[in-house]
């Protein structure tokens, strides 16, 4: 007979999260308004990112990575969720209020995040930087070690941080100080299974000031990525102040060059541990830029009405584990925000209670060196928008006030002719709808002329 110390002995080991056989450590490195094009390893040498080009020199480079909405808020709740926008009820980015303070909430509460899943299998998680998924100053979903400037925004220097619950005014520069917490958890945790997260405020506006550490490397610089296009009619008035300015160039691009050399600092931390070889390091951004594309200066909401071009869309995704992802690899499936959940959990051999509303599908396979079979053919929602992106169409639905479009990426790639009306299309513009109304439809999610049902957040009010 087993003793009554023994079975409780053993029923407490069964109900104890399982630790990782060998686990995988990861640090995962989120920028924000960041466009996939805005790197030296994505074809603009003139941007300073020495650090992130060599990451994916030494991993593998996805080269049609998009977030599934182009603003942050709903972003990063798709990415924590593996759910759509319509799905997980943030449609717009969290006004101040919802941000933080005593009338805001946890937009995530209720919705199972990957970051959960880990701290249940072992994983000890710290969260450094940008949250902005309300309640900013309280630790969540899942994470012990929390830093954040609350509200989402603000000025980058001399901020008042929430570090484990305690608030301090910090002189500095706010990218610098996110990642000083960063390093401070891998100091006390590098001996345990971790999940890093570090949500990087830059390169967002404001544009205030940036160390001249970053912003040495444009001395005389054209800006020659940056394209000078008429400005575009439908251009949001909150972004004209600094739209096509050389300062906001160079703002732009010192900030991405404050995120490398933090990048760099973290790795170095991470050799120093004697951990480098067993962290996967992924880099990515909770959605694109406009930077002069298109006339426009900011992301989806660059425009009034809201655009989905492929700027606004499409983002840097770097995986890096050394002996693990063959290095030097470029990749080119279609994938999305709403991919990460899968593919994370799938990587790391954790798994994950199964949920038919999440709409992503796990790419790891293509991390291993495999070829999976897969359908290039994405979403995307904001608000009163919905899109479809196939290999060479792009179909953008808006409610009735507003019209839609459709452009032929392929004759076609800066999106500058609306094929909507034109009947040589007629058959794929056909498809496309019917394809964008069925996915929408298996998700859950009500027509698109309700879209304001599924929201649970105060909306910002745009200037038309």
């Amino acid at each position: 007979m087993i003793s009554i110390r023994r079975r409780d002995l053993l029923a407490g080991m069964l109900a104890a999260p399982a630790r990782p056989a060998r686990h995988t450590n990861v640090v995962f490195c989120m920028t924000d308004d960041h466009g996939a094009w805005a790197m030296g390893s994505y074809g603009c040498p003139e941007i300073h990112t020495p650090n992130l080009d060599q990451l994916a020199a030494g991993g593998v480079r996805f080269t049609r990575a998009y977030a599934c909405t182009p603003v942050c808020s709903p972003s990063r709740m798709s990415y924590m969720t593996g759910l759509i926008p319509s799905q997980h009820g943030v449609q717009d980015y969290l006004i101040a209020s919802d941000s933080s303070g005593p009338t805001s909430h946890r937009f995530l509460e209720g919705h199972l995040t990957y970051s959960e899943v880990l701290a249940r299998h072992g994983y000890t998680l710290g969260m450094c930087g940008k949250w902005h998924m309300g309640e900013d100053d309280k630790a969540q979903a899942g994470f012990t070690w929390w830093c954040t400037v609350p509200g989402g925004g603000g000025p980058y220097w001399d901020q008042e941080f929430v570090k484990n619950g305690q608030r301090a005014v910090i002189p500095g520069f706010k990218t610098d100080i996110a990642v000083d917490a960063a390093l401070e958890f891998l100091d006390r945790y590098h001996d345990r299974p971790f999940f890093l997260q570090v949500p990087f405020y830059a390169p967002h506006t404001p544009y205030d000031r940036q160390p001249e550490r970053d912003r040495q490397w444009y001395a005389g610089s054209r800006f020659s990525c940056f394209p000078d296009l008429p400005v575009n009619p439908n251009l949001n008035k909150e972004m004209r102040s600094v739209w096509g300015k050389a300062e906001s160039k160079l703002a732009y691009s010192a900030l991405i060059s404050g995120v490398d050399y933090n990048v760099g600092r973290i790795l170095r931390r991470l050799e120093q541990h004697g951990v480098r070889e067993n962290t996967l390091v992924i880099f990515t951004a909770d959605q694109g830029w406009n930077a002069g594309h298109h006339g426009v200066w900011g992301k989806g909401n660059g425009t009034v009405p809201f655009n989905m071009f492929e700027e606004s869309l499409r983002v840097p995704l770097i995986w890096n584990h050394p002996g693990r992802i063959p290095a030097g690899q470029t990749l080119a499936p279609l994938v999305s925000s709403y991919d990460f959940f899968p593919t994370i959990l799938d990587y790391l051999g954790v798994p994950a209670p199964k949920d038919a509303k999440r709409v992503g599908r796990s790419y790891a396979d293509f991390l291993r060196g495999r070829h999976p079979e897969w359908r290039n053919r994405l979403y995307f929602e904001y608000a009163y928008v919905r899109g479809i992106r196939t290999e060479n169409l792009k179909y953008v639905e808006r409610t009735r006030e507003w019209p839609s479009e459709l452009y032929d990426l392929e004759a076609d790639p800066g999106e500058t002719r609306n094929r909507i009306a034109d009947p040589a299309y007629g058959a794929q513009l056909k498809g496309l709808r019917v394809d964008l109304q069925n996915f929408f439809q298996r998700a859950g999610a009500p027509p698109i002329e309700e879209w304001r049902s599924t929201t649970r957040q105060q909306l910002h009010v745009y200037p038309r």
